[in-house]
């Protein structure tokens, strides 16, 4: 899911990190800057998580508005259900090599709590067991290949190589009015990449915003220059998976979008603003019920 293919390193060495390089970032708009405006939020008693600020199913955003001003509790659709089974297992995957945790899919299984997903059991295991399988294969095809390569190095070393990549990683964001429990899908340590996944929806441009948070919220505490993110789209159609990934410049531009988001979203939530359903709405958002009562 977050490996490279060699088209793909091509694209990034010669293409992304040379402009990267050329444009730059500009320093008020780094995470460290976080003190200083326009980086600094303007309300300190509001704490909210990333995918409220990076999130634009709903036009207007009452949904963040129903969800943290007036404390309605959403109802999981299909597709979130489904994105956060597959979230698991990817994660899971990943871990267990990294760590040399000996966790099979079956013991995996096991602990999934189906009253919590409104998906059919049997379904949301195909296509985990089918992402897990892949995800491993390709774990252990870079393992192998880095251990030709270094015949010298340990184990631990050569998983740390292979698969350089903290996965869910734990950080806290209230330095940029964020929520202190946030969880980065994946960091690439070895070429600095902040990985976001997304699971069965059509790609859209304001699916760059959380990954580029992300880097906002790395930088502010790591004080480490973030300068690519990517977005991995991952769909499974007739048993077959499909990964497509977004590799792209974490600009100025994407930067100031993701904060006026923040700041409109902060605003609305601290001063209970309700701005409004939109001119329609989807059946399946996780709020029709508090909004249509």
């Amino acid at each position: 899911m977050y490996f490279l293919t060699d088209l793909e390193h091509k694209y990034l060495i010669h293409g992304l990190l040379k402009a990267a390089r050329e444009a730059g970032v500009s320093p008020e708009l780094r995470g460290w800057s976080w003190h200083s405006e326009p980086l600094r939020p303007y309300y300190e008693n509001v704490k909210l998580p990333m995918y409220a600020i990076a999130s634009k199913y709903c036009p207007t955003g009452r949904d963040v508005y129903m969800a943290f001003a007036e404390g309605e509790r959403a109802k999981p659709n299909r597709r979130m259900a489904l994105g956060k089974l597959l979230h698991g297992a990817v994660s899971d995957a990943l871990s267990s090599f990294i760590e040399r945790r000996p966790l099979s899919f079956e013991e995996w299984s096991k602990r999934i709590r189906w009253e919590e997903i409104p998906i059919e059991p049997e379904q949301g295991l195909r296509a985990a067991r089918l992402i897990w399988g892949a995800v491993r294969k390709l774990c252990e095809a870079r393992y192998e290949e880095a251990s030709m390569k270094q015949p010298y190095a340990s184990e631990a070393d050569l998983r740390a190589s292979a698969v350089p990549f903290l996965v869910e990683h734990k950080i806290s964001g209230e330095l940029l009015g964020l929520s202190g429990l946030l969880s980065i899908d994946c960091y690439d340590y070895l070429r600095s990449i902040i990985f976001d996944l997304k699971v069965g929806d059509e790609p859209r441009e304001w699916h760059r915003l959380a990954p580029v948070g992300y880097a906002l919220v790395f930088e502010s505490v790591h004080e480490v220059p973030i300068d690519i993110c990517c977005v991995v789209h991952l769909s499974i159609s007739n048993d077959r998976l499909f990964s497509k990934k977004d590799l792209f410049f974490a600009s100025d531009e994407y930067r100031r979008w993701w904060v006026e988001e923040r700041d409109a979203k902060l605003e609305m939530v601290a001063e209970r603003k309700d701005p409004g359903m939109p001119p329609e709405c989807d059946p399946s958002c996780p709020f029709h019920h508090a909004c249509h009562g």
